[in-house]
């Protein structure tokens, strides 16, 4: 029988429903399993999904995950509490379909010649200084300098990020099923002795984006909602993962319409 694991936001509505949803798969003869479940069923919103995938980013192949949003409507949860037993007899009786959307893959490098750290990011990374000065870095694309960027910082995100932190910065919005990443930057210092593209960058699978930090301060990393500090970081390499996110779908999920849906209206 399918393995299940429930994820909750950890609010009252949604604690409630994961006690009803695990109830209702336990009836059906479906078996919990916090270790190696085959579904993760997220109940909260995005937050609630994004954690739940660093939980089981080990085992991205084997689990595939669906979201139940108990507040606004989310890009990664596309079911409703009234729909619950809908849903519950979905995943109890019918086969579902396997959506996959890219990853980004964050390496990063120590001067001190630490081990280098691999990360993996569902919506985006962040590189900025932690003191509150100017970020100051060269970027390279496929081992070539692009530019040397001075500014706040820079966004590198996957294309199911693009509607998060990288649209605020005047980031495109790109469909998922592109196997890309994109660059923005964070209020970029152009004039005449310093200058950037000035736009947002968009890089296909196979190009990496490699930042060699320039000034020594500490730098602040963050890989979706976790922060790394480290005042010797020197470089952070950027590139589509060959991992990708499994979402079960169990009827279509536009995307185009959720874009409309969160940021147009009705």
């Amino acid at each position: 029988m399918l393995k299940y694991a429930v994820a909750s936001r950890g609010d009252d509505i949604s604690d409630a429903l994961v006690e009803r949803i695990i109830q209702s798969l336990n009836e059906f003869g479906l078996n919990q399993d916090k270790q190696e479940p085959e579904i993760v069923i997220s109940v909260g919103g995005d937050g609630t999904l994004l954690q739940a995938f660093h939980d089981y980013s080990h085992r991205l192949e084997e689990t595939a995950f669906v979201g139940i949003h108990t507040g606004h409507l989310g890009f990664y949860a596309d079911w409703i509490p009234d729909e619950v037993e809908n849903l519950i007899i979905h995943i109890a009786k019918t086969p579902f379909q396997i959506v996959e959307y890219p990853l980004l893959e964050v390496v990063v490098r120590y001067g001190d010649e630490t081990t280098p750290k691999r990360y993996l990011a569902l919506n985006e990374s962040t590189v900025k200084n932690s003191e509150g000065s100017s970020l100051v870095c060269n970027v390279e694309i496929k081992g070539e300098t692009f530019e040397t960027f001075r500014g706040d910082g820079l966004c590198i995100s996957t294309p199911s990020g693009s509607t998060a932190y990288n649209k605020a910065l005047g980031g495109a919005i790109l469909h998922p099923s592109l196997a890309s990443l994109q660059i923005a930057e964070m209020a970029s210092i152009n004039n005449r002795v310093y200058r950037t593209v000035g736009s947002p960058l968009v890089l296909p699978q196979h190009h990496t984006c490699l930042l060699k930090l320039l000034n020594n301060a500490d730098v602040q990393v963050t890989i979706d909602h976790y922060t790394i500090n480290h005042e010797d970081i020197s470089s952070i390499q950027c590139r589509v993962a060959e991992e990708k996110i499994r979402f079960a779908r169990f009827r279509p999920f536009p995307f185009w319409k959720r874009v409309k849906e969160s940021f147009v209206g009705e």
